[in-house]
């Protein structure tokens, strides 16, 4: 295992803390008028989400956590298991829509995502930064109302609702950021 002594850390690092494995959101070197300096950590535990916030002494030895990354392609839903193909082994991958959470609304089959472990276990699966979707159902755009920034709710393909300008109608295939679940134009 390689360590990394806590005046060596940096955003996007990842390490083992408490038994768990936590990214860096943000740090700050501190070096108060008295006494000895410190590092602020803003951290991430990567298998549940929650931000912790610790300091450490510059010189703490941390080990570092190693995350897998690997492209696989989404095959189907059944029931409530979502199950992936790896595409150099043909093997399936089921997971349940708790392990997953909602980074799947934005996800059609065949789709490729990246799942994300730690020691052979599978925290998360990320969806395509950017995708491309139908709009199943929304209510159709005033004719003539040309105010800027008014937005409706829409309902994609996939069943997940966003906000979309008033000129896009069902049917319309738009660009989405998957990241923030934003409208990004048509596509």
């Amino acid at each position: 295992m390689a360590e990394i002594t806590a005046g060596d850390i940096r955003n996007g690092v990842t390490f083992e803390y408490d038994s768990k494995v936590f990214q860096v959101l943000e740090f700050l070197h501190v070096k108060p008028g008295k006494g000895a300096a410190f590092v602020r950590v803003k951290m991430r535990d990567v298998k549940n989400g929650g931000v912790r916030e610790l300091t450490f002494n510059p010189t703490a030895k941390l080990t570092l956590a190693t995350i897998e990354k690997k492209k696989m392609t989404y095959s189907y839903k059944d029931g409530d298991m979502y199950n992936f193909m790896d595409m150099e082994t043909y093997e399936t991958i089921p997971l349940s829509e708790a392990e997953i959470g909602d980074s799947m609304k934005f996800v059609l089959e065949n789709m490729e995502v990246t799942m994300c472990s730690h020691n052979g276990q599978i925290f998360s699966v990320e969806p395509p930064m950017f995708v491309e979707l139908v709009i199943a159902q929304t209510e159709p755009g005033l004719r003539g109302d040309t105010a800027t920034n008014v937005t409706k709710p829409a309902t994609l393909e996939t069943g997940a609702e966003i906000k979309v300008p008033i000129f896009i109608n069902e049917g319309d295939k738009i660009k989405i950021d998957t990241r923030t679940g934003e409208y990004l134009g048509r596509a």
